[in-house]
């Protein structure tokens, strides 16, 4: 391993690579889950990081890691709590791996955005598919863009052969390191639906995938850069705004979208937290308040729908007056009715007026914050359906631009809304919405 400056008393040195592509659809998941498991056979000590909102690609990289994975957003999370959990990581681990997102420089903030903020030097992992020497060109103009961040190494991704790995690797620009290639595998690959990555539970042999992929890759993948140093940040202390609240968290195959940083935000201002599942549980667990986050419910809404059991205890929870917070596929499953894409409905709730439909264009995408009585919000939205209902939204979300964003709807205890909510953003307000009304 690389060893570099001291770091100083308030601060913590690791290497670290920000891993980013071209584009989306490079291969940046299994290319950072195929390097974390091989650092994690080698005997390191790996911590992944994962750049902009996303559940999916987390689950496979925890998998990959053996580690909860993290988000690292400008926006959504702020500069402060990315570099609290940089130098966390730091603190504990023999390498850090941060995923980027899209293409390194596309959105704002972008991944290009973050690895200049924290100095973490840049792998660029390219399709090289379907090219030769242009591979070296696009590796170039990756490196060359901006002048205040550091492209450093490259791996190609779906090459062929030795002859077509020798072909980018001497295309590369001067001062690129080359780490390899991992081959097409159809074998290693990871399956997709409409919203990114399949669910890691669902991926019966995701295992094997990831020490196939991790196999492929050449000893040389295992290069560190010199350490990164990363600052202490100021560790805020929440006050215990749901101490003794209990919060049931629904999760299972329709609904798994947390962020665990969610998790810990709600622990640390007192909550105890527990999950339950909405497909498989006759009852909820003793619970004070709801969290229903996103997912899948389209796929599950016929078994969602034959729980009536658990139908009639969320009524009989939302009747009595306790919080309930509904996120994207949550608020869908809190509706009269869902629609998938073929057509077949089946009734949720009933908790809100409206249908939902999924549809095969994407309805919405990009970075929100929502103006709340305790603070504001702030989260993403991604989602394919279609909301139809005569309810008045409460209030809207705002783009980072100031553009009007999604509905916020609250109907009695219920707010519900496409937004995912990162807590740790607005605590207060997080505090507010779940704790128990005063009797």
């Amino acid at each position: 391993m690389s060893v570099g400056p001291a770091p100083a008393p308030d601060s913590a040195a690791c290497p670290a690579l920000l891993i980013s592509a071209p584009a989306s659809g490079q291969g940046k998941t299994m290319v950072t889950a195929a390097l974390a498991r091989r650092h994690r056979q080698a005997g390191r000590r790996v911590r992944v990081l994962k750049c902009g909102p996303d559940f999916l690609d987390p689950m496979i990289l925890e998998r990959a890691s053996g580690a909860p994975v993290f988000q690292l957003d400008l926006f959504m999370c702020g500069e402060a709590e990315c570099r609290r959990l940089l130098h966390e990581a730091a603190e504990e681990a023999d390498v850090i791996l941060v995923e980027g997102v899209m293409g390194l420089f596309d959105g704002q903030p972008s991944a290009a955005d973050l690895a200049a903020r924290f100095a973490l030097p840049v792998l660029a992992v390219i399709d090289g598919s379907a090219m030769a020497q242009t591979f070296g060109a696009l590796a170039h103009g990756l490196a060359s863009y901006r002048n205040d961040i550091r492209v450093v190494a490259a791996i190609g991704n779906r090459v062929g052969g030795e002859r077509h790995a020798d072909m980018l690797k001497t295309s590369l620009p001067e001062g690129l390191r080359w780490l390899g290639t991992l081959p097409p595998d159809a074998e290693a690959a990871l399956p997709e639906r409409h919203l990114g990555l399949v669910q890691a539970s669902e991926v019966g042999d995701l295992e094997r995938r990831i020490d196939r992929a991790a196999a492929s890759l050449a000893d040389a993948a295992l290069w560190l850069p010199e350490p990164v140093v990363f600052a202490r940040a100021q560790p805020v202390a929440l006050p215990p705004a749901l101490a003794n609240t209990r919060i049931a968290v629904a999760r299972d195959a329709a609904f798994s979208f947390i962020y665990p940083a969610n998790v810990a935000c709600l622990e640390a201002m007192g909550a105890q937290v527990g999950f339950f599942s909405p497909l498989a549980d006759a009852a909820l667990p003793t619970c004070d308040a709801l969290w229903l986050p996103g997912g899948y419910p389209e796929l599950h809404m016929q078994g969602l729908s034959a729980n009536h059991a658990m139908t009639a205890a969320i009524r009989a929870h939302h009747a009595a007056g306790k919080p309930i917070i509904a996120e994207c596929g949550g608020m869908l499953y809190c509706l009269d009715e869902l629609e998938d894409r073929e057509g077949r409905s089946a009734p949720m709730l009933g908790l809100m007026r409206g249908k939902a439909a999924l549809q095969g264009r994407l309805a919405a995408l990009g970075l929100q914050s929502v103006k709340l009585p305790g603070g504001t919000l702030r989260g993403h939205t991604f989602h394919y359906s279609r909301l139809e209902t005569s309810l008045s939204p409460h209030s809207r979300a705002q783009a980072p631009g100031g553009a009007a964003g999604e509905a916020v709807f609250r109907q009695g205890s219920l707010w519900a809304s496409y937004v995912h909510g990162y807590f740790p953003s607005a605590p207060a307000a997080v505090a507010q919405l779940l704790a128990p009304p005063r009797s």
